[in-house]
């Protein structure tokens, strides 16, 4: 158990982050902090209030993962659109299907779109992890959308060299500034990576498992690196 002085400098911590928090949303232009409540227990950030767009709810998130203290965000942001922006379901489809037609990372023709009450649902197969991010990306821009569902699986074209890929994704850590290879660990089972260790932010967490999914050939990262902020 926790001794007094163990829980007071975790407390201590935890008002610094949440300060940190305030000031980092109060930094991000696509946002208005008065409507977003911030409460932080143990390095975990919870997010409470009303925002007019699914744009602004995945900023604010953004930007509480950038402070280097967090270890975890919980989103708990309700969306309601401000008036003149609701649109029906028909026309936000066709805006997303725009959308995806436009960027030149998405294979629109292996998507489905469902729409209902402004919520959308993508599924469909792409060949790499970033395709899947970017039809997200994309579609959480749109006015009148309250959230979005991404069920796309990532499918590649190749098999993985599984003898060799471990140390590629390795060598492509350390050649990353952002994070300590040394300090993660890589396994490659099949077509699934498996990353384990310790890193000292979420940003730093968020950016090995972005690596790993640059290799050519993986279906899936099973993400299990720790994360622990530097304690002052």
């Amino acid at each position: 158990m926790a001794d007094i002085s163990t829980i007071n400098r975790i407390d201590r911590i935890d008002q610094e982050t949440r300060s940190a928090v305030l000031d980092e949303l109060d930094w991000e232009p696509r946002v208005r902090p008065h409507e977003i409540g911030v409460t932080v227990t143990e390095g975990v950030v919870t997010l409470t209030g009303r925002v007019d767009s699914y744009a602004k709810k995945w900023a604010a998130e953004r930007a509480a993962h950038r402070v280097g203290q967090v270890r975890a965000v919980a989103n708990d942001l309700t969306v309601r659109l401000a008036t003149g922006a609701e649109r029906a379901d028909p026309e936000i489809a066709a805006a997303v299907g725009h959308a995806l037609e436009w960027h030149a990372f998405v294979p629109v023709e292996q998507l489905e779109i469902t729409v209902s009450q402004g919520w959308v649902t993508l599924d469909g197969e792409v060949e790499w992890e970033y395709q899947r991010r970017a039809a997200e990306q994309a579609i959480g821009q749109l006015t009148g959308v309250r959230g979005v569902s991404n069920g796309i699986t990532v499918r590649p074209a190749v098999r993985p060299d599984g003898g060799r890929l471990a140390q590629r994704i390795v060598d492509a850590l350390a050649r990353h500034r952002a994070t300590d290879a040394e300090r993660v660990t890589v396994r490659v089972h099949g077509d699934t990576v498996l990353l384990g260790g310790l890193v000292h932010s979420m940003p730093e967490r968020a950016e090995v498992e972005q690596v790993a999914w640059s290799a050519p050939g993986i279906r899936e990262v099973q993400n299990h690196i720790a994360v622990a902020p530097i304690l002052h």
